[in-house]
């Protein structure tokens, strides 16, 4: 049943609380785990993690799409409830068990009597699916009843659960990816034994109210979705399988996935936060003032956005390599070109994107999947060229020309009302400035500094003086929204 209602405005700041945390928890855990495993354990760790997302995406036969969409928000009467609750919960949850059962089967035959021998980490990987498909379908019924608070308190403490639980195993018991998975699987049965007990609670499951066609059409419409998803892992993920393929060494896959997971961090930060807030108000303003109050809310984020996207790209490009070593060691050297080219691409990824949105708005999903679709490939066709060729920097390059080339087209197929693009004056001076503080980096070795903290500190000096003072200093507007700085620059000090 729904909970009561909170304004908008309380559920953004309990998911955008929830999701800092969130966030916090991997800046903890990735230097811990990269110092605990080394390439070759954590490339295992990385492998058979992207196995296990294909897997549950397809596992989830598209319901949590689903449940989103077909959720009696109006009039949740108790029969409602019930008939949702079995048809687009129960069943597809058992008919996806029942599904992955089978496969399981299959597996340990082919393992027992074709003597295949998997590896016990894909036992745990194949173990957890059920298990992250009926957390991604409870969370689901909790976003789409409203219940922002539960949902967010307990992504919050399967994340913090799942750092104490996979650090103290890799401690406790062996530096290996095996313990590592072993302490996730303990940190989600954790977690799903709430679940099981809130889903009891709340919601209702009888055979009077099973309908068939209510789930087949579920299916129908949750499927196209599920395609969306599988791609969107495979551009983001297949890397890792093609390396192990092609190269067949999980210490090169692990080098690649330290350096990528690193950069996610910056997508959290620079694309997924912002997305979660800019998407839901464009959508409101295209209902309510159409493209031209779209395109104005385009204008308002991209012009702090450019400065924030060029401003921190340049550093990542600069001295990314150094933030790695500084926080995994020097060990893991090898990872750092992999975050500086993959960071700084996550960085600049958000101006086109919030550039170009309006295929969504303008109901054209179709196209978004093909370009998603078209993006995987591209990447895939890529990688095998490009990683015989070059070894493991084939797939950094394969990602960053495929993201480039999914950022542009998106853009330019963006419908032209809605299309937006970068305030000149402030993607002038942030080139200029950006390009300056490159130069000197690079033209002053940072002053022959060998220690890696000591060359972020005299790089984050520079960055300081000169970028983000001339970009203060020459564009009042980025000023004004400093309060203090605003006040200070026209002399006005007053209370």
């Amino acid at each position: 049943m729904p909970a009561s209602k909170a304004g908008i405005g309380t559920h953004f700041l309990r998911y955008s609380g929830g999701s800092i945390l969130v966030m916090l928890a991997g800046l903890i855990s990735f230097p811990a785990l990269t110092r605990l495993l080394d390439n070759t354990q954590y490339g295992i760790l990385g492998y058979y993690e992207t196995w296990l997302m294909i897997a549950v995406a397809v596992a989830k036969l598209g319901a949590q799409h689903a449940i989103i969409r077909f959720y009696p928000y109006a009039g949740a009467d108790s029969d409602r409830m019930a008939r949702f609750a079995t048809n687009l919960f129960l069943l597809p949850l058992l008919v996806s068990v029942a599904l992955w059962s089978a496969a399981m089967l299959v597996l340990v035959c082919v393992d027992y009597f074709g003597g295949a021998r998997f590896s016990p980490v894909l036992w745990l990987a194949l173990a957890s699916i059920p298990l992250l498909v009926f957390v991604s379908l409870v969370q689901m019924v909790l976003r789409a009843g409203e219940h922002s608070g539960v949902l967010t308190i307990t992504r919050v403490s399967w994340r913090w659960l799942e750092l104490v639980t996979m650090l103290g195993a890799v401690l406790l018991l062996e530096r290996s990816a095996l313990a590592a998975y072993g302490g996730k699987i303990v940190a989600a049965l954790l977690v799903i034994s709430f679940y099981v007990y809130w889903i009891r609670k709340h919601l209702v499951f009888n055979r009077e109210s099973l309908d068939v066609s209510q789930f087949s059409a579920a299916v129908r419409y949750g499927m196209p979705l599920v395609i969306n998803e599988i791609a969107t892992v495979l551009l983001i993920s297949i890397d890792r399988l093609m390396l192990k393929g092609m190269l067949d060494d999980f210490a090169v896959v692990g080098i690649y996935t330290i350096g990528y997971s690193l950069a996610l961090q910056v997508s959290m930060l620079m694309h997924a936060a912002l997305s979660e807030s800019f998407v839901p108000v464009a959508n409101g303003k295209y209902e309510s003032d159409g493209a031209p109050g779209v395109r104005q809310l385009k204008a308002k984020v991209l012009l702090p956005m450019t400065y924030a996207s060029i401003g921190i790209g340049a550093a990542i490009a600069c001295v990314g390599s150094d933030a790695l070593q500084a926080i995994s060691g020097a060990d893991k050297a090898a990872s750092g070109p992999v975050f500086a080219w993959i960071g700084c691409m996550y960085a600049l990824y958000p101006l086109l994107d919030i550039a170009g949105y309006g295929l969504l708005l303008h109901k054209r999903s179709m196209t978004v999947l093909a370009i998603t679709l078209a993006a995987a490939a591209s990447n895939i066709l890529l990688n095998l060229w490009l990683i015989p060729t070059v070894g493991m920097m084939g797939a950094v390059y394969a990602t960053v020309a495929s993201y480039a080339a999914l950022a542009v087209t998106a853009y330019l197929l963006c419908p032209r009302d809605l299309r937006a693009w970068l305030d000149r004056r402030a993607l002038t001076l942030a080139l200029v400035s950006a390009g300056a503080f490159v130069l000197v980096v690079a033209g002053s070795g940072l002053f022959g500094l060998h220690n890696h903290w000591a060359r972020l500190f005299v790089a984050g000096g520079l960055w300081l003086l000169l970028y983000v003072l001339p970009v203060l200093l020459l564009d009042p507007r980025v000023r004004g929204m400093v309060p203090l700085l605003n006040r200070f620059a026209t002399g006005n000090r007053g209370n």
